[in-house]
């Protein structure tokens, strides 16, 4: 459930130390911003921030940018970087269907967690995993094309399968219970965890 009515959301979202307004500017020249030649790794709709802090905290020589489109849900990932110190953390609010105007054959891996399963017929093209979208990342990957997917939703998980496959990719790893003491969660995948709802994982890779 998105969150609803942030009280001075908008003050607080552009005073984010990691939140970055004009995204564009670096488009082609991430490395510049982030001032090395790391990986760069994306989280497209990272809701409130657990999973893209943690592992930018985890892993200092990769790079982290954290995409989510609500500035009620931002808001909360903003508010807990704000008590870190980073230098590999990124922020920014925007809409995945204009990703192409952010990145361009620079970046290394794309996280998909919990995405938006658009069940209806109609809306298959909004799927994060659809060919829409795997054309759009053939545009901001670097090289070797990596895709990691996490979701409760088995059928937005076969969707993707397919889509994945049908579009060249090679699945190098798939589970339907995701256990695996390595795992950074999600806030979506702690509550779902606490309810036993299974999870399910996906790592898709296609070669250049």
């Amino acid at each position: 459930m998105r969150l609803k009515n942030v009280k001075n959301a908008k003050n607080i979202i552009e005073k984010g130390i990691y939140y970055l307004e004009e995204p564009k500017k670096y488009k082609g020249n991430w490395n510049s911003y982030f001032k090395n030649n790391n990986p760069i790794y994306i989280e497209i709709g990272m809701g409130k921030g657990n999973f893209i802090i943690k592992n930018a905290i985890k892993y200092p020589n990769i790079n982290f940018i954290g995409i989510e489109k609500f500035d009620s849900v931002i808001i909360r990932a903003i508010q807990k970087s704000n008590e870190l110190e980073l230098n590999n953390l990124v922020l920014i609010r925007m809409d995945a269907d204009k990703i192409e105007e952010i990145f361009d054959n620079e970046i290394d891996k794309i996280y998909l967690n919990f995405s938006d399963p658009w069940p209806k017929a109609r809306h298959e093209k909004r799927r994060l995993t659809s060919r829409v979208f795997l054309e759009k990342y053939d545009k901001i990957f670097k090289k070797d094309k990596i895709i990691e997917m996490k979701t409760d939703n088995i059928d937005l998980f076969n969707f993707s399968l397919d889509s994945l496959t049908d579009y060249s990719y090679k699945i190098i790893y798939k589970t339907n219970n995701l256990n695996d003491e390595n795992n950074i969660l999600t806030e979506y995948e702690e509550k779902f965890r606490n309810l036993n709802i299974k999870i399910n994982k996906l790592i898709a890779v296609k070669k250049d």
